[in-house]
């Protein structure tokens, strides 16, 4: 494990604390209080890209540090994971009060688990601020109840990543359920998993929505039938991020979406380029 200067009550410098914390989907009206009084008293912030700028303008101590540790998926340079918890502990060690702003919610399919292991290792006080994770946000800006009575029952919030093995049994679990199901992170590879479930009989009824920049200026949805999806979208290239809600909850969209579609292709979280540097006078250990 990789470490920076440890601290204790014992020491000099008192230790601070890390906020973990969701800053929503997109929209910087989507923000908790919780969140929003912790980034006027942060010291430093850590944010990730998908976070609106707005919000940092809006809500962040004008005093306070921030530093972006976005991971941008082939566009500019990301930020190790490892770099990330050597700043959580470097500057919580020093007696700081540090957000670690992530965006959407802090717990769904983000790295928390490496970040609260090495903050437990290291003795460093936090606390997990939940937020309103990409799937609720998505779906209630494109006008799609995820749980409508008649429709569905409950929903899966999965990942079909490049690098994510998902077995045959469990597609046809997918593909047989009426959950109404959400893929994070799985534009790039839609095509792929719409193939699996129409290869296990889904349901001929369920349509597809992906929603591209979600709860921002610049969302925009795209609905078609998996068939249709397949012989005429599959491959396409999609701004990030983009979420994808499949199951019959999907046609609601068209009698209840309140929020026109985006004609411009822009990135709304713009790409930070360079990567966040380490203090100069961080102390890093490698265990061997």
């Amino acid at each position: 494990m990789i470490t920076a200067d440890k601290h204790t009550a014992n020491d000099s410098l008192p230790v601070g604390k890390v906020i973990l914390a969701g800053a929503g989907p997109g929209d910087p009206e989507l923000i908790t209080l919780k969140t929003m009084r912790y980034l006027r008293q942060a010291d430093v912030v850590l944010t990730d890209r998908l976070v609106s700028e707005q919000i940092l303008i809006r809500y962040t101590n004008p005093q306070a540090e921030i530093i972006y540790v976005g991971k941008q998926c082939r566009k500019g340079a990301s930020t190790p994971q490892s770099s990330i918890n050597e700043l959580l502990v470097f500057h919580a060690s020093r007696g700081k009060l540090v957000v670690r702003l992530k965006g959407g919610d802090a717990s769904v399919f983000s790295n928390i688990l490496d970040e609260l292991q090495v903050l437990v290792e290291e003795n460093i006080p936090y606390e997990i601020v939940p937020g309103v994770t990409a799937a609720l946000g998505a779906a209630a800006y494109a006008g799609i109840p995820l749980t409508a009575r008649g429709f569905s029952k409950a929903v899966r919030f999965v990942t079909y990543y490049k690098s994510d093995i998902v077995s045959e049994t469990y597609w046809k679990e997918l593909a047989q359920t009426d959950d109404t199901l959400v893929f994070y992170m799985s534009a790039e590879t839609l095509g792929d998993a719409v193939r699996h479930l129409l290869d296990n009989q889904i349901s001929p009824d369920k349509k597809l929505a992906l929603i591209a920049q979600a709860t921002t200026p610049l969302q925009h949805v795209q609905v078609s039938g998996l068939a249709e999806y397949l012989q005429h979208s599959a491959g396409e290239q999609y701004i990030s991020p983009s979420i994808v809600i499949i199951g019959k909850v999907v046609a609601l969209h068209e009698h209840f979406a309140w929020l026109s579609n985006s004609e411009v292709r822009e990135e709304y979280f713009k790409p930070v380029e360079g990567r966040a540097a380490l203090p100069k006078d961080i102390s890093v250990l490698a265990d061997v």
